[in-house]
């Protein structure tokens, strides 16, 4: 146990630390991107109140809407809210993979495993969303938009929290996990879904493979991410270590009682 504690405190520092420095290097040594141009209509435009500086005649349509060109500010928390974003999809992969060991094995320690995932996961979601919010005003000039990258990942957020509540209308043990798990799973298949859509159908959402880094953008931004899955994975074990002291705490005050 001591040694699970010790690793991931190190993972915790480590992470912090690659976080940390990608997050300077974003603003110190990247290179400043566009990632190109931003599109609203007349009236998305004057709705927002937008101030962002219309791109040159040649990238605009003509279809008589407008492009705008992205602000420099919407780069600086790409490299923190993209990191976020793919360690949460990951994160409830791990939850999702435990759900299905826990249904072919029945044993506590994978329904316990999948929660946790579930919980870590359901953290990176938050904080997704709100990186996610200061970068869609940064970039759309607008907080919120029904955009299908946004939308699937506010569902995939939802039905995390069913999937909590779900957990906790549930008093037998047994058939809670077994709910649990097979909700888990199928909530899951949201996941790819909203991984994937931007690459399916027309998206406002920047495809981030497709947006032809620069070298400077890509070393942050690799670093940001492994410094971020660092911390999830040193905050699931922590919390793995949490939840088997608590288990043999229990059985220990079960023996003492009988």
């Amino acid at each position: 146990m001591k040694k699970q504690i010790k690793t991931a405190v190190i993972l915790m520092l480590v992470g912090g630390l690659l976080t940390a420095a990608a997050f300077l290097m974003a603003f110190y040594t990247a290179e400043v991107q566009t990632f190109g141009t931003v599109n609203l209509t007349k009236a998305q435009a004057a709705a927002s109140n937008t101030v962002f500086e219309v791109a040159p005649a040649n990238l605009q349509p003509i279809d008589g809407t407008i492009n705008y060109l992205r602000p420099w500010l919407s780069q600086k928390i790409f490299y923190f809210h993209v990191p976020l974003a793919e360690a949460s999809f990951l994160i409830f992969t791990v939850a999702a993979f435990f759900a299905i060991m826990f249904l072919s094995k029945r044993r506590k320690s994978f329904d316990t495993k999948s929660r946790i995932a579930m919980e870590v996961a359901f953290l990176f979601v938050i904080a997704t969303m709100i990186t996610g919010d200061l970068w869609t005003r940064a970039s759309w000039g607008m907080w919120w938009d029904w955009d299908p990258r946004l939308t699937t990942y506010l569902i995939m957020m939802l039905l995390m929290l069913v999937y909590f509540v779900l957990r906790n209308s549930i008093e037998d043990e047994e058939r809670r996990a077994m709910y649990a798990s097979v909700f888990c799973i199928i909530a899951w298949i949201d996941a790819p879904i909203s991984f994937f859509i931007t690459r399916i159908i027309p998206s406002q959402h920047p495809v981030v493979f497709n947006s032809g880094m620069a070298s400077s953008n890509l070393v942050p931004f690799i670093v940001a991410q492994v410094g971020m899955i660092m911390i999830g994975y040193a905050i699931y074990t922590l919390r793995v270590g949490e939840e088997q002291s608590r288990e043999r705490l229990e059985i220990i005050k079960e023996a003492i009682e009988n």
